[in-house]
């Protein structure tokens, strides 16, 4: 039986515990049976932006994981929206992957639709709305950064929809060792070569400090001029050279004691079997 809320009746303040009971039993039900509880997917990326003199600047490393399975040591993740107008992508690669792909072919049917180049605010915009619509469960944080008529603007996007726009912003897994790169270095309006060195020192940060980050640094710049994508801008954990020799000699290492056991062994069956050739 389904009870219509009256708009004028005065609301309990206080949170809500009416589903607990619910949950409990779902829970258990869980438990007793071969399904297990859904848990949350664990995934790892460092991605990172800042708004320098001349326009934006994006950075994000290359490793893409499978729990603890390193997928792909030089993914991309830093995608394409709009001519002026790229994003960095953490979380579920698939879905950033998709939901980029999709807001592009949005963002191209706007310009044929206005005959103007797209905002930053709009793309944002749409973006946010987009996941909010699927409330989570598309698993993918962005950072949204470009050049538009109004200048250079950055955003971040979270799954649920909530959005963010700061001079500097750092996702994924290693943010909070690239954040604090920029918390101690950031400056309002550097230059390109200082900016640039900033956010490759951020990712690596992210890198170094983060099993889920990884492998190259990617870097994008984006000014009123045009876009130059740096890919695999530094390789901060490039393997390297074997110095001397590991290989010993047998008997270099001394045998103190040694003992030997002998297993009575009796055989209960013996079978042959022939294999088919034919």
């Amino acid at each position: 039986m389904l009870h219509s809320l009256n708009p004028c009746q005065q609301q309990a303040e206080g949170f809500c515990f009416e589903n607990s009971r619910r949950n409990a039993v779902l829970e258990s039900s869980f438990s007793e049976g071969c399904n297990k509880v859904p848990s949350a997917r664990k995934t790892g990326t460092t991605i990172a932006g800042i708004v320098f003199k001349d326009g934006v600047l994006l950075g994000a490393d290359t490793r893409a994981t499978d729990d603890m399975v390193v997928a792909d040591k030089n993914c991309m993740k830093i995608h394409y929206i709009a001519p002026k107008i790229y994003c960095c992508g953490a979380g579920v690669a698939a879905d950033a992957e998709m939901i980029t792909q999709m807001m592009s072919s949005n963002v191209e049917l706007h310009m044929l639709n206005t005959g103007r180049p797209p905002l930053v605010a709009m793309v944002t915009r749409q973006l946010k709305q987009m996941l909010f619509r699927y409330q989570g469960h598309m698993g993918s944080s962005v950072i949204v950064g470009g050049v538009d008529a109004t200048g250079a603007h950055l955003y971040s996007v979270y799954p649920h929809g909530s959005y963010d726009k700061l001079p500097f912003l750092t996702m994924g897994s290693g943010a909070a060792a690239a954040v604090s790169v920029f918390e101690d270095r950031f400056k309002p309006n550097m230059e390109l070569e200082e900016a640039r060195q900033l956010v490759r020192d951020a990712v690596a940060a992210g890198i170094f400090c983060d099993l889920g980050s990884g492998s190259n640094v990617d870097l994008c710049v984006i000014t009123e001029a045009g876009v130059e994508l740096l890919r695999g801008y530094d390789k901060p954990t490039q393997k390297g050279k074997r110095e001397g020799s590991y290989r010993y000699k047998p008997g270099t290492t001394a045998i103190l004691t040694s003992s030997e056991t002998r297993l009575p062994l009796d055989v209960v069956q013996e079978s042959v079997q022939l294999m088919d050739t034919e």
